[in-house]
């Protein structure tokens, strides 16, 4: 299996220039090209017109150094001609303006129109490379989503929207039961009436923005599968993925997995623009690898590894000598199975000029280059033996676009973000050093000692049932603030909080708090312990109906009422965390919820800034240590632990990992 690859254009450069490039990326450890995802003006230049040949010219080149490809499917960047023949097919965006041609994703997912033109170039490409050997696989499009969060709202999405509806809800009666369009006289006598969501004077209808983002995925969805049913039909033996964009959220990605081989990530923890982390903390990169692996617990692929500075109008900061090695190592310890490098070189013109790769504009290879080619040589007898073996995670935490959507059409507090709330229990396990996997709601639960759902604010019943099982069987499952509150459709379900769920976690919620203008602490009750700390944004007040106390409120008319509570029920245990925890008591909570549930950490301790992660092998455990700091940190082998890549440790055990330093270990 090839484990390394690069992203390669070779529309880009001269074709003297191939061989070149082809040699030094065998030299490098490369096996694997993707090419092709933005060249559709190249590969039909008129409608009905296609050129293959160039593509057939570079795929022969790579492989005569014995490197395969990846092909995109070119439709994130429809030609000129197509847009000239067919303006219809410009994406209007939420203001109702017509966004024009050049970028990319310059086109309307549902018209028609754009499809067939392709269903014509994708199956012209997939009858011309189906038989070619050193084609091994498709990558639809290129990042779903990407460009299209405000798009689009123009005619043929409204009348998909609506046809998405009437299926959803067979009748207009039911879609007005199901919305409360009773409130200010929104109902509808036909599905025709109901609008796309552009501006209004006010608000639009909660129940109809949840449906709108849920529609918008599943439009992203079945345009992905149009592409798939092609591929599938014409080239069985190749396997077909697509890249996703770590924890964006246009598109639910669960659903996208379903018809995918496997699903391939792009990782860029350097960005350039200033709404992104200049710098992607550490658990946050490895969060977004947790997420990938769980969305079908299974390996994937790295089909865009950070190679260099990242830049359209302004450039980020240039990776330090060891990061991309660090990078690399964390992708691969939590799950990935082939690492594909974006760029291969520096482009000369056009919007990603300073979207560097692993050679700069020159071709010269230099530091990256060096660094990468190490990386490789290292790391791939190590590959060779981890299989598809996961994390041997025993703790989960539910991971959902729908409660996510939902919070971000009401977040309550104006802060409020679902990510980085779950961020906070997600950083505890990190800095724990254990194992978590980052799973759906539609997941079997049962391998879990312990489940953090946080924010559960959408509620059905099934859902509702699936943890109360999960607790009675002897699981331990952490809810949060917020449960409860809706069902699917976004309306008030009319019951005490949490509702149906409040006997597993033996309290009631009769009041609650928005910390908007107002604060609110949070003291640990453990004996001599004097762990407090501010709480934020929210905070739910409960009754105890049979849970104990683990921390209370200290502050204002709630002071001394429970802020975390710990309930048995069944053969299981149930807590309560009413508020998002200050970082200390977050820390003692998940202390103590991983002690009663008897998940033990990979280590003891490690220092600060040093990642501990684990990968599941062949007949053997790899333990894989990332020193994200730019100092040298110094740490204790445990006994059972053998050394494979790394600094040589000295007598008594003691490893020191320079500034952005790996190791890698085994155990039996």
């Amino acid at each position: 299996m090839t484990h390394f690859g690069v992203d390669y254009y070779p529309e880009h450069w001269p074709r003297e220039r191939w061989p070149i490039d082809a040699r030094m990326m065998r030299e490098a450890g490369i096996g694997l090209v993707r090419m092709g995802e933005f060249a559709w003006a190249k590969m039909e230049p008129v409608e009905g017109q296609f050129d293959f040949a160039w593509l057939d010219d570079a795929i022969g080149v790579v492989a005569a150094e014995g490197i395969q490809t990846v092909l995109g499917t070119p439709t994130a960047t429809p030609p000129a001609w197509v847009i000239e023949r067919n303006p219809e097919i410009l994406p209007v965006d939420n203001t109702g303006a017509v966004r024009g041609f050049g970028g990319r994703h310059h086109d309307c997912q549902s018209n028609e129109t754009y499809r067939g033109h392709i269903r014509r170039i994708v199956r012209a490409m997939a009858r011309h490379f189906f038989a070619n050997p050193h084609v091994v696989g498709w990558q639809i499009d290129n990042e779903l989503g990407n460009s299209h969060r405000s798009l689009c709202f123009c005619g043929s999405c409204a009348r998909a929207f609506r046809a998405w509806l009437r299926v959803r809800y067979k009748t207009i009666e039911a879609l007005n039961q199901a919305w409360g369009t009773v409130f200010w006289s929104q109902t509808y006598s036909t599905f025709d009436q109901v609008p796309v969501p552009l501006p209004t004077p006010n608000s639009h209808n909660p129940s109809l923005l949840l449906d709108w983002k849920r529609f918008c995925s599943d439009l992203i969805v079945d345009f992905q599968r149009l592409q798939v049913a092609i591929l599938r039909e014409e080239c069985p033996r190749q396997f077909v993925t697509h890249n996703y964009m770590g924890l964006f959220d246009k598109t639910n990605y669960c659903d996208l997995a379903e018809d995918l081989d496997f699903i391939a990530h792009n990782q860029y923890p350097l960005h350039f623009r200033k709404d992104r982390y200049p710098v992607a903390p550490p658990e946050r990169l490895a969060a977004t690898l947790d997420l990938m692996r769980g969305i079908k617990r299974k390996p994937f692929w790295i089909m865009e590894q950070q190679a260099g500075p990242s830049g359209w109008e302004t450039v980020s900061s240039t990776p330090r000598p060891g990061q991309l090695r660090l990078w690399t190592h964390q992708a691969v310890a939590r799950g990935a199975d082939t690492i594909v490098y974006f760029r291969w070189r520096t482009c000369l013109f056009g919007t990603e000029q300073f979207w560097h790769g692993i050679l700069p504009h020159s071709g010269e290879p230099g530091r990256r280059y060096d660094e990468i080619k190490r990386t490789i040589s290292e790391l791939a007898p190590v590959m060779d033996r981890l299989g598809d073996g996961g994390q041997g995670a025993e703790v989960a935490m539910l991971w959902s676009y729908e409660q996510q959507w939902a919070f971000q059409v009401q977040p309550h507090h104006p802060d409020f973000d679902y990510v980085a709330h779950l961020m906070t229990y997600y950083r505890a396990m990190y800095e724990a050093r254990v194992p978590i996997d980052l799973i759906s709601e539609r997941m079997d639960l049962s391998p879990y000692r312990l489940v953090i759902a946080p924010l559960m604010f959408l509620m059905t019943p099934e859902l509702e049932a699936k943890l109360r099982a999960y607790v009675a069987g002897g699981g331990h499952l952490v809810l949060t603030m917020r449960t409860g509150v809706k069902d699917r459709n976004n309306q008030i379900i009319p019951h005490t909080l949490p509702g149906p769920l409040a006997d597993v976690v033996g309290v009631r919620i009769d009041d609650y708090d928005c910390l908007w203008g107002v604060s609110q602490g949070v003291r640990w009750l453990a004996e001599g312990s004097a762990l407090a700390g501010p709480c934020q944004k929210w905070c739910d007040i409960p009754r105890l109906e049979g849970a104990r106390p683990l921390a209370l409120y200290t502050t204002d008319y709630y002071a001394g009422t429970p802020a975390i509570t710990e309930n048995a029920y069944g053969q299981g245990r149930a807590y309560y965390a009413g508020t998002e925890l200050p970082p200390v008591v977050m820390k003692a909570f998940m202390a103590h919820a991983l002690a009663e549930a008897n998940v033990a950490p990979l280590v003891a301790t490690a220092p600060e800034g040093v990642e501990v992660a684990r990968r599941r092998g062949r007949g053997a455990d790899y333990l894989f240590l990332l020193n994200h700091t730019g100092t040298p940190v110094d740490f204790r082998l445990p006994l059972q632990w053998t050394l494979l890549i790394g600094p040589e440790p000295t007598a008594d055990a003691v490893l020191r990992l320079g500034p952005y330093e790996v190791a890698t270990c085994i155990s039996a």
